[in-house]
């Protein structure tokens, strides 16, 4: 059989590994909820999903309060009954951040234990597009650094053989972004992609100004430019400017995406494993996507979405934030400017479990 035995849940915290700034706040660290699912035929899958310095304990109350009780006995291969399961639940507090999160943490180690038992890579068992994905470069484009620092980093990235490179936006005078802007644009030519990202930061009236003074400038997304909840905003932005709209990982339902996707508001999407609610939403998402003729470029756990933009047809980048270092013996595996994902069996994480439990809070 496959029936679950034990199920646990545990709070690890990471440093952050750079500084990271931009519009709207700062990464202070990364929790870290941790589900290990223990199944009678001997296999442990361990799934994991993320706060950035908040709710991590709201989190792993609701687990074992509420959802990990309830997979006891449960067949683990059934991965749609048992996220629906879990779902139906908590349907109160749906759709939201907390819960998402917590079905996240579940459902990465249903798929693990999926993959173990079929002694398959994630990237092939959720589809098996392709084994290796373009890369682009966030770390080095936070708000508080420098016209200078911007453009080394994106010249270091470009010299890598990374196919872009993101800067946020959102300094107080728009002459401010703009100088950023065209100083990393004149440094690595035409030929490479350069994305922008306001974390929510703008108006509607302040967004189209910015992408409209942005134009001239060959923006590949301009990304989470208004409040996630403002989709008429993000329509008459799309209609309003040529540079793609980019949206999704403030986002926390296949329904959100649909609304989107089917109003014009965005063409490029960017959902979060963890923020969705685990890798079975996620595909749905991707999938949706496909149907609309839109790219999948997830936001951060570049060790999970490697995988997962590697699966699908329309997976157009993955964003380079690693933050799993410290608790793991390796790390994605990059080839001239590319992620290559994992080929061992389950999710591709090797996970150093001396080093998480000498970060376990909770």
């Amino acid at each position: 059989m496959a029936r679950i035995t034990q199920a646990t849940a545990s709070l690890i915290d990471l440093e952050v590994e750079t500084v990271r700034t931009d519009a709207t706040q700062s990464f202070e660290k990364q929790e870290t909820i941790v589900v290990d699912l223990t199944t009678d035929e001997g296999l442990r899958g361990t799934g994991y999903s993320y706060t950035i310095g908040t709710g991590g304990r709201s989190v792993i109350e609701l687990l074992r309060g509420t959802l990990l009780p309830q997979l006891l006995g449960q067949d683990s291969r059934e991965v749609e009954a048992l996220w629906r399961r879990l779902h139906d639940r908590t349907h109160a507090t749906t759709v939201g951040a907390i819960t998402s999160l917590a079905l996240a943490a579940v459902d990465t180690a249903l798929w693990d234990l999926r993959c173990l038992r079929s002694n398959e890579p994630l990237w092939r068992a959720a589809g098996g597009f392709r084994n290796a994905v373009p890369l682009y470069d966030t770390e080095n484009g936070w708000l508080h650094l420098g016209t200078q620092e911007l453009v080394d980093g994106a010249i270091a990235a470009k010299a890598a053989g990374w196919s872009g490179t993101k800067i946020k936006v959102g300094k107080p005078h728009i002459a401010e972004d703009l100088e950023r802007l065209a100083a990393v644009r004149e440094a690595v030519g035409p030929g490479f992609d350069l994305m922008v990202d306001a974390n929510q930061a703008f108006t509607s009236a302040e967004a189209i100004r910015r992408a409209r003074a942005f134009e001239s400038l060959d923006l590949f997304w301009f990304e989470e430019p208004l409040p996630a909840d403002d989709v008429d905003g993000h329509v008459r932005l799309a209609a309003s400017t040529a540079i793609p709209v980019a949206v999704g990982e403030s986002m926390y339902s296949l329904g959100q995406f649909r609304d989107y996707l089917q109003r014009g508001a965005a063409t490029v999407v960017q959902t979060d494993v963890a923020r969705i609610g685990g890798i079975t939403p996620w595909l749905k998402v991707a999938h949706l996507a496909e149907a609309f003729n839109a790219d999948v470029c997830p936001h951060f756990l570049m060790e999970l979405h490697v995988s997962l933009v590697a699966a699908i047809p329309n997976g157009r980048y993955v964003e380079h934030i690693p933050q799993l270092r410290a608790v793991t013996d390796d790390e994605i595996r990059l080839e001239g400017g590319r992620a290559v994902a994992p080929e061992q069996p389950g999710l591709g994480i090797s996970w150093n479990r001396d080093a998480m439990d000498d970060r376990r809070v909770a």
